[in-house]
């Protein structure tokens, strides 16, 4: 089983905002036991799906990459997925002015999802994996590219490079760790601060931790 250092003030277990954090940074990085004890670790885009309780993962490798031989063996493997992250610097705190007992730090959220892990090869499973995968991702382009657009020839071929991997979720593990053990005032001062930055990232984070 995996382990994430999750303080109460910062752990997070509904299940619609972790799934919804995970449709928005779609980009996971999947880890499992390597042969020789060492984590083996792959970044690939997972595809969250409705079956079951928590859900599964649906996502592929390249068939010559090593990690598919340690999935196998594993069995097992976690998702891990963050979304945007922002410096904390002390001068956001109001405190920062009245006692200066105030240190930088680090907000952001990530999601791990452990379970079970299942290998497919077989063509018309990665197609209909693939055409999914492409309407997900295609969805905002002005003229949302079609694996049908391609030669047929050439995505047979392409499917002849790739794995299939399925991960039914097991267990979540969500960590939003947006100020939330500081004060009213030391809160608001991270989101004016953040929200004011030049950095789009920061803004995000500013605008998340509004919404808690």
């Amino acid at each position: 089983m995996s382990t994430l250092y999750v303080p109460p003030a910062f752990r997070e277990e509904r299940p619609a905002i972790l799934h919804g954090l995970m449709a928005r940074s779609p980009l996971a990085m999947l880890a499992c036991n390597g042969p020789d004890g060492m984590p083996v670790l792959s970044y690939l885009p997972l595809l969250l799906e409705e079956d079951g309780e928590q859900g599964v993962l649906t996502g592929h490798l390249a068939r010559a990459n090593p990690q598919l031989a340690a999935l196998a063996a594993a069995g097992r493997a976690v998702a891990v997925f963050t979304g945007p992250d922002a410096y904390v610097s002390p001068g956001f705190y109001p405190s920062k002015q009245e006692h200066g007992r105030v240190v930088p730090t680090w907000n952001y959220e990530t999601v791990h999802a452990e379970g079970r892990v299942e290998l497919f090869d077989d063509a018309p499973r990665l197609l209909a994996l693939l055409n999914r995968l492409t309407t997900r991702h295609e969805a905002a382009q002005p003229r949302p590219w079609s694996v049908s657009d391609a030669p047929e020839a050439f995505i047979q071929a392409q499917l002849k490079g790739i794995t299939g991997v399925t991960l039914r979720i097991g267990r979540l593990l969500g960590k939003r760790k947006l100020s939330q053990n500081r004060n009213e005032g030391d809160l608001e001062g991270v989101a004016r601060g953040l929200a004011a930055s030049p950095d789009a990232g920061d803004r995000d984070v500013a605008t998340t931790m509004r919404a808690l």
